[in-house]
């Protein structure tokens, strides 16, 4: 450029001033400079200069990032203010940003003005600002492309006289990113979550629960479900171990608000990084692993990726999971199991309503012992523990919340938990679903055994190795308090025994057959195989002291089949039985479609004793008529007349079926069903469990 040219442009700006330069240049468009302040546009001012560009004069400035002469064309104006801004009132370190950002979309890369990174993780794009265009609907399209190309948590659109800023983020599993305005974007210093979080606590987590309750059709199951499909199993992790952690996570971070009621729920999605809030839940992870121990090893963690983990939480935040009875976290824990198996067979998980048709027709007491010999989840122990709690409560005069699972309990439903209820597994995952459930449940007890029940002669070994006595030592040491011989783990003294066995599958290792007389044929010479639920009909009645009741689900065909008569006959010989409650072909479905019923009986006593042994006596007998599953083992529910879920007090959806009346949210009831038929008979025939 001439001396002269120059000499020229720069008297003609020094005229109208610096402040007027960059006003006469935004002056034909939609760019202005209203959201700065005098003291960033005369920085930028400052270290504009005079440049020949082509055969035309022009300002240009250094780029604060690129460190090369730019043009300050309207667009770069705004652009080099905004990045000064960054730099100095946020704070954002120059490595940290990029600009002329290259966004691939199929064949076609454009470039985002502005990219800010993730300081735990400089690869991920962190903040996008767009300013190419001043319309603003046509920027905020071409900024929430950006978003969702980079995965940018955040995005800011700004053509100097006005700004927005959004949040880009997953609300809804089954929808593309959300972008929601938000006041400001953070400083380097901050979180997101400082900028937009309010708190969140139960209670709020209870209305949305409660909403989504009455319209949902879709079950906890199902999110499970999706959540597997779509993130863990695509993750490269052991779906079962990382869906355990989550869940694990979630229910500790529910219980810790239900025993406070000001504490902010942690278990949600507030704006954080993927980094931020990954070290989040894997923190409530690592919190719920020191107050429940010895499900987890000390050094375990999260191992879902970072970039996951938030489609994870936005799966399980609004869902709550401590309800009055854990159905939703047991069928949870079902689906995730059964990812495990190769081959379902429906042992593990025993429906909640016909676990809680046992317990109501067995009654178990306070000062009552009570043990799972075949525990899978331990749905019995558990529900026998809320059974007796609620009598607790009832004779104290409390009244039970709807968050029953996670209040704090008083000494004597302390006690009962933890010298009271025991139960055996042999399954090491299932051990671990098991010992979570009742720890939860037994507000931190636990007496969950990993033993196999049926060969007992191996206990000693087993109970003698480090790591066993590790984690189940205190268990154990209770546990042999009921034993007859503190020498021999055949028979035992509890009140109670209630148990799904396994029944697929025979035994035929003849060192564990010679134990029992159901291995020995008629002719006293010993069986080459037996039912495994054969043997545990046997194993269970030697854990029963004489006056003991039991109730155990089995195969139909151990009721009719004439090949199982010596069967029969040594239960009638050992027992009166009480009750047989014949259940629907669809209870164990989808695993499998067995049909099933549950045997009840009460082990002879001497002639003083409560259950006196005699011939001839009545026995009550009943079949489920509703199938509370459809043919592809999902849980029919009971609905109103215009088709709406019906609730139960505590704001569930109510499975139909008839085992059991059941308590409505509007102080309905549905009708008596099979267990408030049977207690009527027991108190006819004057039981010792209902006198």
């Amino acid at each position: 450029m001439k001396s002269e040219e120059v000499y020229k442009l720069r008297n003609k700006f020094l005229m109208i001033g610096l402040n007027n330069m960059l006003s006469e240049i935004l002056k034909t468009t939609d760019y202005g400079l209203s959201l700065f302040s005098a003291e960033e546009i005369q920085a930028l001012e400052k270290s504009a200069f005079i440049k020949e560009s082509g055969k035309k004069q022009a300002y240009y400035v250094q780029c604060l990032k690129r460190k090369k002469d730019i043009q300050l064309k309207p667009e770069e104006i705004v652009r080099q203010l905004f990045l000064r801004r960054l730099m100095n009132t946020y704070q954002y370190p120059e490595q940290l940003i990029d600009v002329e950002f290259p966004v691939t979309f199929g064949r076609e890369t454009k470039r985002a003005d502005i990219v800010i990174r993730e300081k735990d993780r400089p690869t991920v794009s962190y903040i996008v600002i767009e300013v190419k265009s001043p319309k603003f609907n046509d920027g905020k399209k071409q900024l929430k492309g950006y978003c969702d190309g980079t995965g940018a948590l955040m995005g800011v659109w700004i053509n100097g006289n006005e700004v927005e800023y959004y949040h880009s983020y997953r609300k809804d599993p089954n929808h593309a990113n959300f972008f929601d305005k938000i006041p400001n974007i953070p400083n380097f210093h901050q979180k997101l979550s400082d900028i937009i979080s309010k708190p969140f606590y139960l209670s709020d987590l209870e209305i949305i629960d409660k909403e989504r309750a009455k319209d949902s059709k879709r079950t906890l199951k199902d999110l499970i479900v999706e959540m597997e499909e779509e993130t863990l199993a695509n993750a490269g992790v052991d779906v079962f171990e990382e869906g355990f952690k989550l869940i694990f996570a979630k229910i500790f971070d529910e219980s810790e608000s239900g025993r406070n009621d000001r504490r902010v729920l942690q278990f949600r999605n507030t704006g954080e990084t993927d980094k931020e809030l990954y070290n989040k839940i894997n923190n409530l992870f690592q919190q719920a692993k020191g107050k429940w121990q010895d499900i987890f090893l000390d050094d375990e963690k999260i191992d879902v990726p970072a970039s996951s983990i938030s489609i994870c939480v936005s799966y399980l935040e609004n869902r709550k999971l401590l309800n009055s009875n854990l159905d939703l976290v047991d069928e949870a824990f079902e689906y995730l199991f059964s990812k495990t198996q190769k081959e379902d067979k429906g042992q593990y998980f025993t429906p909640r309503y016909v676990i809680d048709m046992c317990v109501k027709m067995l009654n178990p007491q306070e000062h009552e012992s009570m043990i799972d010999p075949a525990a899978g989840s331990s749905g019995f122990t558990v529900h026998s523990v809320f059974h007796v709690w609620k009598q607790i409560l009832e004779n104290e005069g409390i009244e039970q919340s709807h968050l029953f699972t996670a209040s704090p309990k008083n000494t004597r439903c302390i006690d009962y938990a933890k010298n009271n209820i025991f139960a055996i597994e042999y399954d090491k995952k299932v051990v671990k679903v098991a010992r979570c459930l009742n720890i939860i449940a037994g507000d931190g007890e636990c007496n969950v055994l990993k033993l196999n029940t049926l060969d007992y002669s191996i206990w000693k070994e087993t109970t003698s190795d480090s790591d066993w006595i590790d984690t189940y030592n205190d268990g154990w040491k209770k546990f042999r308090k009921f034993a007859r011989d503190k020498n021999n783990w055949e028979n035992f003294d509890f009140d109670i025994v209630m148990a799904n066995p396994p029944f697929a599958g025979d035994i035929d290792k003849q060192n564990i057959l010679m134990k029992y007389h159901l291995g020995m044929k008629h002719d006293g010479k010993q069986e080459k195989k037996v039912g495994r639920d054969i043997l545990f009909i046997e194993r269970n009645l030697n854990f029963l002291k004489p006056g003991g009741r039991m109730a155990i689900v089995l195969p139909q065909g151990r009721f009719n089949n004439s090949s199982d008569k010596r069967i029969r006959d040594f239960i009638a010989e050992n027992c009166r039985i009480l009750a047989v409650v014949g259940l629907h072909q669809n209870t164990f479905k989808p695993h499998t479609g067995t049909k099933t019923s549950v045997l009840f009986v009460q082990k002879w006593t001497d002639d003083n004793g409560i259950c006196p042994k005699k011939d001839d006596y009545n026995i009550f007998f009943a079949t489920q008529q509703k199938s509370a599953k459809d043919n592809s083992g999902d849980k029919i529910y009971l609905k109103d007349e215009k088709g709406n879920l019906k609730l139960d007090i505590h704001w569930h959806p109510v499975v139909e079926h008839d085992l059991f009346a059941i308590e409505l949210e509007n102080e309905e009831k549905t009708p008596d069903g099979i267990a408030e038929a049977f207690i009527e008979f027991a108190k006819k025939e004057k039981l010792s469990f209902f006198v």
